[in-house]
């Protein structure tokens, strides 16, 4: 308890700490650089909005930054990564890209974005393999696969600070998971934030 006690006293004093920096456009500085973002995921195996409290037991974290486009920074791009746990469908390993959408009220924003990626995603049993006649251990292995994503988020990010908490939901399809499936449905659930760092 004291250890996220600490935790959330230290995302406190990040997020109440401004950038006073500014860019010749004057626009704040933290558009002009690579913010980190960080997030808890949730994952399933679904169609779009489906089975949405199970999703809440597989759980995983993402990592990310951006660039933005232009001054206003509501054009961007996102690079990613993340790995979440799921003993029924198997652990999921990713990397991606997305353009995003990104208009403002305010301190308060709406995001859509899309883009592709690649998955890894592994057995969630040990599998087996036939040879000469006799059935051999095959480990955990699993297969990459291509992973087209696309996702939309609400979030608060007030002019100049450190931090920018958003929620999001992505809804991804996996290409090539075998012959008799050809595309894989899966949903992540996300709370994270973007954190700004000054120069």
């Amino acid at each position: 308890m004291q250890k996220l006690l600490l935790l959330l006293t230290g995302v406190a004093a990040l997020y109440t700490a401004p950038t006073h920096a500014q860019t010749a456009a004057g626009e704040s500085a933290r558009l002009a650089r690579w913010p980190l973002q960080v997030s808890v995921q949730f994952h399933s195996v679904s169609l779009p909005f489906r089975d949405v409290k199970t999703t809440f037991s597989n759980v995983g974290i993402g990592l990310g930054t951006e660039l933005p486009y232009n001054r206003r920074g509501n054009l961007v791009q996102f690079f990613g990564a993340g790995y979440y746990r799921n003993c029924y469908a198997g652990d999921g390993l990713f990397v991606q890209t997305q353009v995003g959408y990104r208009p403002h009220v305010g301190s308060l924003y709406a995001e859509v974005k899309a883009g592709l990626g690649w998955h890894y995603s592994l057995h969630p049993n040990t599998t087996l393999r036939l040879e000469a006649g006799q059935w051999q251990v095959a480990g955990r292995t699993g297969r990459g696969m291509l992973m087209v994503p696309a996702g939309v988020s609400i979030g608060y990010a007030r002019p100049g600070a450190a931090v920018a908490p958003f929620v999001g939901y992505q809804f991804f399809l996996l290409s090539g998971y075998n012959p008799s499936i050809p595309l894989v449905p899966n949903q992540l659930l996300q709370a994270g934030t973007r954190i700004y760092f000054k120069n």
